[in-house]
């Protein structure tokens, strides 16, 4: 079967864009990924050694999955077949398979690049999968997405994963450097080392989007005496907008999602704030935002100011009502009021010990007392029998149990030190002490202190520890 293949020797100097002129062939042309290419490392030793084992290249785009793929087919004895996930279906790996085997049984190998392979579904994968395990096929896949997401695990355990990271600009500037005096063929070019700089930076890490870059600068700026002079302002038309790292649907999108709630926890508002503006500045629709608001309200700050969850759901309104730009500002206040604001996890640890006991402890019955009894028979079985009504009671509270005899003295919220929530632990405790014999009295003089604590709070900053 003939595969149409990225890494033909039919490349015309000047016909191609200039990113494949520059493709390298062979390790010592590879620019970046040392801890994988550099002497005696392991990728390196796999080509040499002619040992390529199955393995997963994964990467942001233009970082060198293709070109080491390239080096290797170049380099291997082994029968190369390049396939894309995105063009082939079954029929063509049913086909690629039945020729690999035929090749395996005559003692031939072949190694067989999928690029893009997070684009095949779990059937396409599960083709791939014997044919990996007996060795008819040594697998190297290339995808910029997260291959615990995207690859299924009896897939993954049969491949080693490399991790390629952006490439540093200084590397970036070499390989620019070199495709300026060898990948205009005809041309004699002059790049100044400040323009060099300026793509490098602009690239983000990105190899193609450099190439391409000075290439679009070459090929419109003016020629004198044989001399192709790329000017600094040339770049302005030529570059555009700074391209940033974010999949709104990807393992970016989970990261910096991740990164913003970290940075209001740990209340930092410029960490928060440079996540945000990642995240609007790819493309991510400010109500997503401003519900993960909502959750960090919940979680983060909790009882400890009970205005952040309001002001969170308010947000998330606005949102809903205004434009992307006009609602910026919004969420950018929400999230810094989120980092300053005192913070507890004390409803979300007092939850967690709750369901602990549901998932560890049998199925406790409702107590007698607080059962409903709306029929005759119910209350013969003694249904409500002792129940006491709170609202009767002069103090809204009574020392009737609520909770399973056998957890009765289980105690889930533990309120915190911090914000409201000094008030809600100097009300808790005192409702427990009575309870448990430790007050004579009920606490009605510590309700009305604790509300009207809480009523002026607003404007009482300092109820809010520095």
């Amino acid at each position: 079967m003939t595969q149409t293949s990225l890494f033909t020797d039919e490349v015309h100097a000047g016909v191609s864009p200039l990113a494949d002129r520059m493709r390298p062939q062979d390790l010592d042309g590879f620019v970046g990924q040392r801890h994988l290419v550099g002497r005696g490392k392991i990728i390196r030793n796999m080509i040499e050694q002619d040992r390529v084992a199955s393995m997963i290249l994964w990467g942001p785009p233009g970082v060198g999955k293709t070109t080491l793929a390239s080096i290797i087919a170049k380099h291997t004895a082994a029968e190369f077949v390049d396939f894309s996930a995105v063009t082939g279906g079954m029929a063509d790996i049913k086909n690629i398979m039945a020729e690999a085997e035929v090749r395996r049984r005559k003692g031939r190998r072949t190694i067989l690049f999928v690029d893009e392979i997070h684009r095949f579904n779990k059937t396409q994968q599960d083709a791939f999968l014997p044919y990996v395990e007996k060795g008819t096929v040594t697998l190297i896949g290339a995808t910029t997405e997260n291959p615990s997401f995207e690859l299924n695990s009896a897939l993954l355990s049969r491949c080693k994963v490399f991790v390629l990271g952006g490439l540093e600009t200084d590397d970036l500037v070499d390989l620019l450097k070199r495709a300026a005096d060898k990948g205009f063929p005809g041309k004699n070019v002059h790049v100044p080392d400040d323009v060099l700089h300026t793509i490098a930076e602009y690239a983000n890490g990105d190899a193609r989007t450099a190439l391409n870059t000075l290439e679009a600068a070459v090929e419109f700026s003016p020629e004198a005496d044989g001399v192709t002079e790329v000017p600094e302002d040339i770049l302005d038309g030529n570059m555009g907008r700074r391209s940033v790292l974010y999949d709104k649907h990807g393992e970016e999108h989970y990261n910096i999602i991740a990164a913003f709630h970290e940075g209001m926890r740990n209340s930092d508002p410029d960490a928060a704030l440079y996540w945000l503006a990642r995240m609007l500045d790819g493309g991510e629709d400010p109500c997503y935002i401003a519900r993960r608001l909502i959750e960090a309200a919940a979680e983060t700050v909790g009882l400890a100011d009970n205005t952040a969850l309001r002001m969170a759901t308010s947000c998330y309104y606005a949102c809903q009502e205004l434009g992307e730009h006009e609602c910026r500002t919004i969420l950018a206040e929400t999230a810094i009021y989120m980092s300053l604001a005192p913070r507890t996890n004390g409803v979300p640890m007092a939850l967690g010990r709750a369901f602990w006991d549901v998932h560890h402890n049998p199925a406790e019955p409702v107590p007698m007392q607080i059962r409903n009894a709306p029929t005759k028979l119910m209350k013969q079985l003694d249904y409500g029998k002792g129940y006491q009504y709170a609202e009767d009671a002069d103090e809204k509270m009574t020392k009737m149990q609520c909770l399973p005899d056998s957890l009765k003295d289980r105690r889930y919220y533990e309120p915190g030190p911090k914000g409201d929530e000094r008030f809600y632990r100097r009300r808790l405790d005192a409702i427990r002490d009575w309870r448990s014999g430790k007050r004579e009295n009920p606490p009605r003089r510590c309700a009305r202190s604790f509300f009207k604590a809480l009523r002026t709070r607003g404007s009482s900053r300092q109820l809010w520890p520095l």
